[in-house]
């Protein structure tokens, strides 16, 4: 059950844990400190109407991670035409790991349990959106989800084309513009972190 929190309570807790995050590169830090601006800013944080208003908002990225296969569950995603985790986005006053959890069982038909039993964001970014519906920000964080490549997934066909296991190998091998433009320095950290 999903428990909206006063909105200045939530953005203390979004803050704090953005703060907490620790960035894999110049371009993470760039990203954190960008959001966190933002954050302290007064800005509307979560989308409040389809598709760009406020145009830059809150988005809960949750990847399906199976260590033991070294893979990731990505998603043939419609409208950003992109393999991507899958997600979604914040709802006003929600906090992000709840938006994990909610989505989890709305695109995928399962319960979420965070790896390692960590539910921080364990990476952050700031995106222009493209595909079919571009023009507007997503400020991502990026949940890690314990999965196994060898479950049967059910998935909404509604927002994916197809859903995929992928290598980290493939990942860092393939073409960078097939994925969301961050998966392949998501993945470096993540293969760092499961090290």
């Amino acid at each position: 059950m999903r428990t909206n929190q006063p909105a200045e309570n939530i953005r203390h807790k979004i803050q704090e844990e953005i703060k907490a995050l620790r960035p894999l590169d110049s371009l993470e830090s760039q990203h954190r400190d960008d959001v966190l601006e933002w954050i302290d800013s007064g800005a509307d944080l979560f989308r409040i109407q389809k598709p760009d208003i406020p145009p830059k908002h809150l988005v809960s990225y949750f990847v399906l991670i199976d260590p033991v296969q070294k893979s990731m569950l990505l998603v043939d995603h419609i409208k950003a035409q992109l393999w991507l985790p899958t997600g979604g986005h914040v709802e006003l006053n929600e906090h992000p790991k709840e938006t994990v959890k909610r989505e989890t069982t709305e695109e995928l038909r399962m319960k979420a349990v965070f790896l390692r039993n960590n539910d921080s964001p364990f990476f952050i970014t700031v995106t222009e959106t493209g595909g079919l519906t571009p023009g507007h920000t997503d400020v991502s964080l990026w949940y890690l989800l314990k999965g196994s490549a060898h479950d049967f997934i059910d998935y909404d066909r509604t927002e994916f084309n197809d859903i995929e296991w992928f290598s980290f190998e493939e990942i860092l091998q393939s073409d960078s513009v097939i994925f969301d433009p961050h998966l392949q320095r998501f993945t470096r950290k993540l293969i760092n972190y499961l090290a």
